[in-house]
């Protein structure tokens, strides 16, 4: 049996823009480290999920430019299969979290760079080739929890939820016990939701 054969397939789904769901993607990391799972990595759009919806001025704004690093995500991995979305996402995010740079081609392009995938592929920022594809990937994570929640989306052994919204990200085996946690509740038949008001930003340490 492979090593990664005896881990528990877990299913990620990112927006870039997002920054909990950058937090929430270190944490599973560390939860690999401490459980035998097996993360895998899947594109969604919060431009797409919260088109037609009644948002604030700004936050629409803002969503304007989600568009690009999804579109360039789901490119990449026509071009190099779901593997390279970690990766990829791991570039995007230091650059749009950790730098705090706004998404623009020159951030997309040297992400594409660091990976090794040809700059061009930044082209699929203002193209709507790929947002049938794009909806594909968001809708087989969304439609497993409703469309009333954004992003991190997880699914594992049969069982789909929203987030967990955490920060920082637990590390070690406290990134272990919390993933235990939410593994039990999430597994509860019947259980929708547990959640206080944020009263932090982002901790990306």
């Amino acid at each position: 049996m492979t090593k990664s054969a005896d881990r528990t397939p877990v299913d990620f789904w990112f927006d870039p823009l997002c920054p909990w769901a950058w937090i929430s993607s270190r944490w599973l990391l560390e939860v690999e480290k401490v459980r035998r799972i097996r993360p895998s990595f899947h594109v969604m759009s919060l431009a797409y999920l919260n088109q037609d919806k009644d948002i604030p001025d700004e936050y629409r704004k803002m969503l304007e430019s989600a568009w690009g690093p999804v579109r360039v995500a789901v490119a990449a991995a026509q071009v190099e299969g779901d593997e390279i979305l970690l990766p990829l996402y791991n570039a995007l995010g230091r650059r749009i979290h950790l730098e705090g740079r706004s998404i623009d081609r020159a951030l997309v392009e040297e992400s594409l760079q660091e990976v090794g995938l040809p700059v061009a592929l930044a082209d699929a920022m203002d193209s709507t080739d790929y947002d049938e594809d794009l909806k594909k990937s968001h809708h087989a994570g969304m439609d497993q929890v409703g469309e009333d929640v954004g992003t991190p989306v997880i699914s594992v052994d049969g069982v789909a939820f929203f987030g967990p919204v955490v920060t920082p990200a637990p590390k070690g085996e406290a990134a272990g016990r919390l993933w235990d946690g939410v593994l039990m509740v999430a597994g509860t038949p019947g259980f929708f939701e547990l959640k206080r008001t944020r009263d932090r930003d982002p901790d990306f340490s």
